[in-house]
């Protein structure tokens, strides 16, 4: 058994099709070839430690993600089993493929329910994952515009961005990031909404991609109000998990479609109800994303 670290892996998945091993797992799961192990939380005395796996016998790999979180810090390794003989392959320090296959699944969904030319993307927060969305969504849009909204100073961040970027990158308000945005990434440790669905514009993707916690949410019910559609990673931990919609009113909750994400992938026609002019995908991070994503860097290795 051997181990990767997080630039291990990052080296691993450099050029590897990682939305084509989750694309697949996802569909997998859908025709009931996958299979998901829901997170389960351990708490105590500020201590938390969770556990979430899955298992993809079409891949030969079936896994495990642990990780702790204390004082809003988070810590995963992925332990990574053989899914004909059983035997352990690898361990990871999970760091990256968490920050890479977060991002990569934001980015199919976005594919599938976006405007393949949407050049403007809003990104809420200033953190791993914010960063790890844009440089996805940079690669799979013809960007040419990213406005940033962050509590916090953004300054060094969109700095950071402007080295590197071919696109225009502006520190803004709510209000104003949206305006005419088709793409917004919600990747905030806020536990309200952080803006007015009202203020979308007409045919924009949300993925809300900050939470996984029951209590905390990043949209509000005038956005769900909106949604033709609310598409989820696997709808059994999403209803459990996801604050955007266990904090929603009920009655607007029971108007909007809930949509597998996996679901949605079979599908190329419509989905969602006539008259819903955006789209939420609402990311807790399932297991099955993370076998996924180590089963290919375990591929990918000797590259």
């Amino acid at each position: 058994m051997i181990h990767f670290t997080d630039a291990d892996v990052d080296r691993a998945l450099e050029g590897a099709d990682l939305e084509g091993a989750l694309r697949d797992a996802f569909v997998a799961l859908a025709e009931g070839r996958a299979a998901l192990q829901e997170r389960v939380r351990t708490d105590a005395d500020g201590v938390k430690l969770s556990t979430l796996g899955g298992v993809l016998p079409g891949t030969g790999f079936a896994g495990a993600k642990v990780y702790t979180t204390i004082a809003g810090r988070f810590n995963f390794v992925i332990v990574l089993f053989s899914a004909q003989s059983g035997e352990p392959l690898a361990t990871f320090d999970a760091n990256a493929i968490t920050r890479r296959r977060t991002a990569a699944v934001s980015v199919i969904a976005a594919r599938r329910f976006a405007p393949a030319t949407a050049e403007s993307l809003a990104v809420f927060g200033t953190g791993t994952q914010a960063r790890a969305h844009v440089e996805a969504f940079r690669h799979a849009f013809p960007l040419r515009s990213v406005r940033v909204v962050s509590r916090s100073d953004a300054r060094d961040f969109a700095s950071d961005l402007r080295s590197t970027a071919d696109f225009e990158v502006r520190v803004c308000a709510a209000r104003e990031a949206l305006d005419g945005a088709s793409l917004v990434v919600t990747a905030t440790r806020s536990s309200a909404a952080l803006f007015e669905g009202g203020w979308l514009c007409p045919g924009a993707f949300v993925a809300a991609v900050g939470s996984s916690k029951p209590d905390a949410r990043e949209t509000d019910d005038a956005t769900l109000s909106r949604a033709r559609a609310v598409v989820v990673e696997w709808k059994a931990q999403s209803l459990r998990e996801a604050g955007d919609l266990v904090l929603a009113n009920p009655e607007i909750l029971s108007r909007v479609p809930i949509i597998d994400l996996g679901d949605a992938l079979r599908t190329s026609g419509p989905m969602g109800r006539e008259g819903g002019d955006v789209t939420l995908f609402k990311s807790v991070g399932v297991g099955l994303e993370d076998v996924a994503a180590a089963g290919l860097a375990w591929q990918s290795r000797a590259r």
